[in-house]
């Protein structure tokens, strides 16, 4: 087990330095989102709505909206307030454990005392045991001030925080409004009924059959060969994946652009410009008819002449 807060109980004067473990744990099977299609893992990002980019948790400030204005409140701020500074674990009455409405139970944490503690410790469990007592506390805990329940396990002394009072809701429902009657007979058919089926609560005999079916299923998947590798779907390799995307997207600009290139100097090679066919028949006119003593020099002309007409 690992602490997860140091301070002290102080009643009176009394200090009993301890250190603060969770007391529960989550048994479900921790599942995470993929894509269907090739098991990619789905991650949701933290993007900011000015800039869009992602923002890592290192620059992420609270804020609290009231209308059309927001104060943003930094890491600095919050640890500026005196109860957040507090390792106070304060007794303020000592109640008896009946009159605690178990409604109002909410986190369960197991204290342990420092060395030089044991007996003040030892003394205060002893002392809530024996009067049958839970000592009423108010501390601080990961940005909140909470209320508490002080109280004797065994041998361990419990802290379970408590809902404060606004925190529990009224129950308010219409069929709580009717008169609804129950007879004589059908109260003692009842009664029987619960007696019948009355018993000793044993925790351990119960399961979570949900999680159970589903450890069973995975396992039969698994022995199978129904997975994948885990490198492939998560965790460094999505920075290859990401790497490879923005490679295709690259391969795919390349290839459309050398189509396009293609495409006008093909348009350009089959369709002559008017400009470069006007300087060819303005070259034509402008060949000198040479009077040759040879024979050949008509058919010269006539082969000018008609390259002439073909170029135009």
């Amino acid at each position: 087990m690992r602490a997860i807060w140091k301070g002290a109980i102080t009643f009176g004067l009394v200090n009993v330095p301890v250190k603060l473990y969770t007391a529960t744990e989550d048994h479900d099977v921790s599942l995470h989102q993929v894509h269907d299609a090739d098991g990619g893992r789905i991650r949701y990002q933290r993007r900011c709505e000015v800039c869009g980019k992602v923002v890592e948790y290192a620059h992420i400030d609270k804020a609290y909206a009231e209308g059309k204005t927001t104060v943003v409140l930094t890491e600095e701020d919050l640890k500026s307030l005196p109860e957040e500074r507090s390792h106070e674990i304060e007794v303020v009455e000592f109640v008896p454990s009946e009159q605690i409405d178990e409604i109002m139970f909410d986190r369960s944490y197991f204290l342990e005392p420092d060395k030089a503690a044991a007996k003040p410790y030892a003394l205060l469990r002893r002392a809530l045991e024996e009067t049958d007592r839970t000592a009423i506390v108010q501390f601080s805990l990961r940005q909140k001030t909470r209320l508490g329940a002080l109280r004797s396990r065994g041998k361990v002394l419990m802290l379970q925080s408590l809902l404060w009072d606004d925190e529990v809701r009224e129950a308010d429902f219409p069929s709580l409004k009717e008169d609804v009657r129950v007879s004589a007979q059908e109260l003692k058919m009842a009664s029987s009924l619960v007696d019948n089926m009355s018993g000793d609560f044993s925790p351990d005999k119960f399961s979570d059959e949900y999680q159970d079916q589903l450890r069973q299923l995975i396992a039969a998947k698994l022995e199978k060969g129904d997975a994948l590798d885990t490198a492939a779907t998560f965790g460094e390799q999505e920075e290859d994946e990401a790497d490879r995307g923005d490679a295709v997207d690259l391969m795919e600009a390349l290839r459309r652009s050398v189509e396009q290139n293609r495409a006008t100097r093909k348009a350009t090679e089959t369709k002559p410009t008017a400009k470069k066919a006007a300087a060819r028949k303005a070259s034509a006119k402008k060949t000198p008819a040479k009077k040759a003593s040879s024979k050949k020099a008509p058919a010269t002309k006539a082969a000018t002449t008609k390259s002439a007409k073909k170029a135009s």
